[in-house]
């Protein structure tokens, strides 16, 4: 019972982790039709925000630049994001195939110029006191830095939904990925929703970067370990839905924790990713589907 008990623990981690790299996604790809494969080097981004910070703080202030870091991320993440928005998305929302292949060029070009600023090795992004160590619940350890991920993921993706359900943003946001036309037509400023959806979709990938710095080393290709993974949560759970991404990554969490200690890491990963081709076939629009008024 121990060991279920590790492994699910282990399961709801990897799923939190997977949810805060898919969250900035499921605006971008599943609200605005964006291949964005620059997703992974904006959480790169956010990654090395963290490092800065800490770097220009010093080493007697590593907790508050950690904290720091968080809305530090957002805002250069998200104007990253906005500034690929306003120099190239715009003019490719009627092409997504050709948003693939461009933002595929941008991630390169990001990826050089991580190493061409930071180096081609690893840093080191040190972990606030209080993240050390850790606790022990139903008889299963748990670490204190997979415990704030997992508060982490609980506290962005609540804000997420009140920014989608609640706030005049999101009824806007949502209007112009329904039917951009009438949106127009009934005097919402498509052009200022985008920038503002992408800004959010592209923030979120950096706050997913700090949260990723306190399990292992930055580097120039961090994003790239973890775009499919987001990918897969978004288009499982259902393009454009955060409910649908929220499920998405907690099961694929949790299969993964199981199906790897009972097989190994690599083999989980195939057998997960046959899963979810196999449940596509049977529900294509994955696990929450959009809800349309059929013709009587």
């Amino acid at each position: 019972m121990e060991q279920l008990l590790s492994q699910v623990f282990v399961g709801l981690s990897i799923g939190s982790i997977l949810l805060l790299v898919a969250l900035g996604l499921t605006f971008t790809f599943g609200q605005m039709g964006v291949i964005n494969m620059a997703h992974g080097e904006f959480i790169m981004a956010g990654a090395y925000t963290t490092y800065v910070v800490q770097q220009a703080l010093g080493d007697g202030a590593v907790s508050t630049a950690f904290l720091l870091s968080l809305p530090v991320a957002l805002v250069v993440a998200g104007t990253m994001g906005l500034a690929l928005e306003v120099l190239l998305i715009r003019r490719l929302y009627d092409r997504p195939l050709d948003t693939l292949l461009v933002t595929w060029g941008v991630a390169l070009v990001l990826q050089q110029a991580a190493r061409d600023i930071f180096g081609a090795q690893n840093v080191e992004v040190k972990s606030p006191s209080w993240l050390n160590g850790g606790t022990e619940l139903l008889g299963v350890g748990v670490a204190y830095n997979r415990l704030f991920i997992m508060g982490l993921a609980v506290v962005t993706t609540a804000g997420a939904w009140y920014v989608v359900s609640r706030m005049k943003q999101g009824r806007r946001m949502r209007a112009v990925m329904q039917n951009r036309q009438l949106a127009a037509a009934s005097g919402i400023g498509t052009t200022s929703v985008d920038r503002r959806t992408f800004f959010l979709g592209s923030g979120l990938a950096g706050v997913a970067g700090v949260a990723i710095t306190q399990l292992g080393s930055v580097g120039p290709t961090l994003g790239q370990s973890y775009i499919v993974d987001a990918f897969l949560v978004v288009i499982a759970g259902g393009l454009g839905k955060l409910r649908g991404a929220v499920i998405a990554a907690v099961v694929l969490g949790l299969c993964n924790s199981l199906i790897e200690y009972w097989t190994e890491a690599s083999l989980a990963k195939v057998i997960v990713f046959v899963l979810i081709v196999a449940f596509l076939q049977v529900r294509p629009q994955g696990i929450v589907a959009q809800q349309t008024r059929g013709l009587a």
